[in-house]
């Protein structure tokens, strides 16, 4: 019985999932990009409030409440929090949530594979665009996916201070990040548009991947500014040493999502060992203790 309604949930995950493989996921995702920058009053206004009611947005914590004081939708998704929202440990080493979100999984790096959910994993060196070197360095160690969805803070922010070495980004498709599409879409996290940027940390190598979705309008870092959309065909790599080396501190903020999407992270064996809260569905604040 428990085996016959699984591989119905599992059929029904597929079938509501295909729609997702024929739509033009680029071009709908360009449309959203502009539609969450229109400043046309009275519809900035309208998108803004039906998000709000749809999702339930905590209003309280943002730092502007006032709903049309912000310019367009986009202004408001990125929003800024007033202070002491989000609380970090005081221990520098203990590894914190970069985000507001829920972990879709966690857990250990084995032979260089993820899992992204029940019977579907897949490989580090898929997940970094094809970089050898990188992935050689999380054959073991452990990662976290955290899904972020439309109500959740979009800024992202450092789980532990690092110094960047380099940022690669990866063309892909634009499937939803959904629990569901990630039980439906084999190698969902490897195949979407994504930004993998690597740290150097005092706990080894921490990489953590930005991974694009459909209608999420664009992805940013606090170094570049906007990654995408430009929607590039081929790898692009920035290195950052030198001049351009800088160290972003712990709880600073390293990017966002205009939209929201999903961040995997990634440690070496060096790193401190996630707790046992770092469970599959566990709801997550930015700050929180991970290890």
């Amino acid at each position: 019985m428990i085996k016959s309604v699984r591989t119905y949930a599992g059929l029904l995950d597929k079938l509501l999932t295909f729609p997702q493989y024929i739509i033009p996921q680029h071009f709908l995702s360009l449309i959203m990009y502009r539609i969450t920058r229109c400043e046309v009053v009275w519809f900035k206004n309208l998108f803004i409030r039906f998000i709000v009611k749809q999702y339930k947005v905590n209003l309280e914590e943002a730092a502007q409440t006032d709903l049309a004081a912000y310019p367009s939708f986009n202004a408001f998704f990125t929003r800024l929090l007033k202070e002491g929202v989000h609380q970090f440990p005081d221990d520098k080493k203990v590894l914190v949530s970069p985000v507001d979100g829920v972990v879709s999984q966690a857990g250990d790096i084995e032979s260089g594979q993820i899992i992204q959910a029940k019977n579907h994993q897949y490989s580090v060196l898929e997940l970094v665009g094809g970089d050898d070197d990188l992935a050689n360095q999380f054959k073991t160690g452990q990662f976290a996916t955290i899904y972020l969805s439309p109500r959740d803070y979009h800024r992202i922010h450092m789980p532990l201070t690092g110094k960047l070495l380099k940022m690669r980004y990866i063309p892909g498709d634009l499937f939803s990040v959904s629990p569901r599409t990630a039980r439906a879409v084999p190698n969902l996290f490897a195949r979407n548009e994504r930004v993998a940027v690597t740290f150097d940390t005092e706990q080894g190598v921490m990489v953590m991947v930005l991974v694009g979705a459909i209608f999420v309008g664009s992805m940013e870092t606090v170094w570049e500014g906007q990654i995408t959309p430009s929607y590039g065909k081929a790898i692009e790599q920035w290195t950052y040493a030198g001049d351009k080396a800088i160290t972003i501190e712990r709880g600073q903020e390293m990017g966002r999502f205009n939209m929201g999407s999903t961040v995997v992270l990634l440690f070496g064996d060096q790193a401190e060992k996630f707790n046992d809260s770092l469970t599959e569905t566990a709801v997550l604040r930015l700050g929180q203790a991970l290890s």
